[in-house]
Order: C-alpha cells, then structure tokens, then sequence
C-alpha cells in the first residue's frame, strides 16, 4: 500500500509491482487437495518490513493469489510476506541505533528519487526519532535503492522548528556496495555527516 499525493491530501492506494502465472486448467474434486508449489523472485528495491525480527509500522506488503473458477467469481486471497533487509541496509540500520536513533515508522510514496538507480514506480522511507544530543534535529528519513551489485543510500533530515528560524530539511545521497560495506565505520560516517550539518547550521 502506497501513499500518493493528490492535492491537499495524501491517498493510499493498492500497487502491484511482481505477476507469475502458475500452472494451467486442472478440475478438483469433491474433497480433494490441490497443491501448487512456487517460488516468487522480488526485485532488490523491496521495501523492507521486518528489522532485527520488529515488524516496521506502516509496511503492508504481501502477496495475493488469484484463482480463475469457471462460471464463478475470481477468487482472491492476501497474505502478507516479511522481507529483510539485505546485510549492507542492516549495517546502516545499525548504525542509527548505534548513536541512539529510534525507529519511529516506514511508509512507501509513489514517485520517484531522481539520481538513483530506482526502476519500481515508488519507494520506502523508514524513519527515526533522533536522540538529544542533536538537539536540533527531529528525524531522519532513510531510503534504499538496490540492484544485485549496490544500493543507493538517500537520507533526508529534518531540523526540529522553533530554534534558528523555520524547520528545513538536508538531503545526503550516496553509494554502498553490497560486498564491499564492512570496510566503513557506518556509524562514524554518519556521525561525522549530522555533526558537519549540524555545526553549518548552528542547531547542534
């Protein structure tokens, strides 16, 4: 389920990105079991809806399973799925909870980032609460945007109101391999980039 702007106010709306048409006719009897085993390959920009095994708020994800019955109306079933994150987006998740970040919610917009690699018609923010010693700042947002060989990281700030004029938001973009990650002190990096930030605008 993805939030589309239409206006003033912010719509859901149902987007199907992945279709697999399995097996063919067949006619079940009184009683009997039909079984039909599958595999279904998501691409790598799949939103993210469970970390560390907590279910990220917002996220409906799932898969539906249609069934054509002669003479009847389709049939239709949803159940939802738990997709991981991948081991460089986990890295970069725990980077925020190394310096205190909390997780707040996830939300998926249509639309999409320009400069990145995205190929789906929409894209997830996961957001976090940031700890007190960023003083002026009141969330982050973090989006990935993956293919099998790397990701692009987006992240968007956004200063608490109030202390040096209006709330204004900071945007850094960059590139992480997805073999190659564990050679960056993540949280350091980030650290390093909030505190540059922060210092420019005199809010931490």
């Amino acid at each position: 389920r993805v939030e589309v702007e239409g206006g003033d106010q912010e719509l859901k709306q149902d987007i199907e990105f992945v279709k697999v048409r399995l097996g063919g006719a067949f006619e079940v009897k009184a009683g009997a079991v039909h079984v039909v085993p599958f595999g279904l390959e998501i691409p790598w920009e799949t939103p993210v809806t469970s970390v560390s095994g907590q279910q990220l708020r917002g996220m409906n994800i799932g898969v539906t399973t249609e069934l054509e019955i002669a003479r009847a109306v389709d049939s239709g079933d949803l159940d939802p799925v738990n997709v991981h994150p991948l081991p460089a987006q986990q890295a970069i998740l725990d980077a925020f909870l190394q310096l205190g970040f909390r997780f707040k919610s996830a939300d998926m917009e249509r639309g999409h980032i320009r400069g990145t690699r995205q190929k789906l018609p929409f894209y997830q923010e996961i957001e976090f609460f940031a700890p007190q010693q960023y003083r002026g700042l009141n969330q982050v947002e973090v989006s990935f945007v993956a293919d099998d060989r790397e990701m692009d990281v987006v992240l968007e700030m956004d200063k608490k109101p109030g202390l040096f004029g209006e709330g204004s938001d900071s945007f850094r973009a960059f590139k992480v391999g997805l073999h190659d990650f564990h050679a960056t002190d993540w949280a350091a990096y980030l650290n390093q980039w909030l505190a540059e930030v922060g210092g420019r605008r005199n809010w931490l």
